[in-house]
């Protein structure tokens, strides 16, 4: 079965099902958080000729996976780093399926057309999991709303 992937901006009927994920996954990490913010927060991300945005995985009409392309995630410890990769999540069935990678490596293959040449990420698995496979460097573990997360870059070919 083929994976789509296309922005948010031409699948906004994904919202619902990724602010419900994104709520579900990280929303303890913010304070209050609801779902109607986690939907409004992602129309920031309607575009598809500048930064920020979100790609969309699609399998059988089903949206599947999600990755967003953004500014400074973790600024206030990192205000050097500019681009980031956020909002990595595929529902848990397609998980091992590769859709994480998909969705990682077509951001960095589509990153240096919006002017990038780093990109970096923050994960929780302190050994890079996924991201260390697909060849990203780490950069330092440090404490992120009370987390240990490693923080990791990836230099990308113009």
């Amino acid at each position: 079965m083929t994976v789509k992937l296309t922005f948010l901006a031409d699948q906004v009927d994904a919202i619902p099902i990724i602010a419900q994920w994104y709520l579900d996954e990280w929303g303890y990490l913010i304070p209050d958080e609801t779902l109607d913010r986690a939907r409004v927060r992602l129309q920031d991300y309607l575009n598809r000729d500048r930064i920020p945005f979100v790609l969309v995985a699609i399998r059988d009409d089903e949206v599947i996976g999600c990755a967003q392309l953004k500014f400074r995630e973790m600024g206030k410890l990192f205000p050097d780093k500019e681009h980031w990769i956020g909002g990595v999540y595929v529902a848990s069935r397609h998980r091992g399926d590769g859709v994480g990678s998909l969705l990682a490596e077509t951001i960095c293959s589509r990153a240096p057309d919006y002017g990038v040449q780093t990109v970096h990420l923050q994960t929780k698995r302190l050994d890079g999991g996924l991201y260390a496979r697909l060849g990203w460097l780490p950069v330092q573990q440090v404490e992120n709303h009370g987390l240990q997360v490693l923080v990791m870059e990836r230099h990308l070919r113009p």
